[in-house]
């Protein structure tokens, strides 16, 4: 199975993912790609950081499953090497979501917003997204929001950090084949 956890900067989509898999074994973390610099509050491992000609000649080789291009940067997810015992987890942007429902009607996309627009520019303040970055995300989030919500499977509010990360595990759970 492929789950897709995606939604607007801001809401949090790593710190859950991250409790996802720590706490439910079936699933595994395809690792993003990205050719942003490194945030000061981002362990070496959020994502794999790479250079532009790295990433394209990567492109160009089909080692996507999805890619985009936002503020200046690649982010992209590897195809993933096939995991028999385990689920797939994709913590993507919304341009990304579509790819991958396009490839693969049946995944699995699990749609996170923040409880308010303020909210989420805290968070992104938070964790060290420069001024013209957070207004950026946040106009992104405005257009993006009305195309996740309408392409999920499920949209959870990460209001709770704990309630969020139970609700999706139940959703994920429910979701697998018998």
């Amino acid at each position: 199975m492929i789950v897709v956890v995606s939604g607007p900067g801001g809401v949090g989509k790593g710190t859950i993912v991250d409790a996802l898999v720590h706490r439910d074994p079936r699933l595994w973390l395809s690792r993003s790609w990205t050719t942003r610099e490194r945030r000061p509050s981002e362990s070496d491992d959020a994502y794999v950081f790479t250079d532009t000609e790295r990433f394209e000649r990567r492109i160009a080789e089909g080692g996507f499953l999805e890619w985009t291009e936002f503020l200046g940067n690649y982010y992209g997810s590897p195809t993933p090497s096939p995991h028999t015992d385990q689920d797939v987890v994709l913590e993507i942007e919304v341009d990304g979501a579509q790819q991958v429902k396009r490839l693969y009607p049946e995944a699995l996309l699990l749609f996170v917003v923040p409880p308010s627009r303020e909210e989420q520019e805290r968070r992104l303040r938070g964790r060290g997204d420069p001024g013209d970055k957070v207004l950026a995300r946040l106009k992104k989030a405005e257009i993006e929001e009305p195309i996740g919500r309408a392409l999920a499977d499920h949209i959870v509010v990460n209001d709770d950090l704990d309630a969020t990360i139970d609700e999706m595990l139940e959703i994920i759970a429910a979701a697998r084949p018998s």
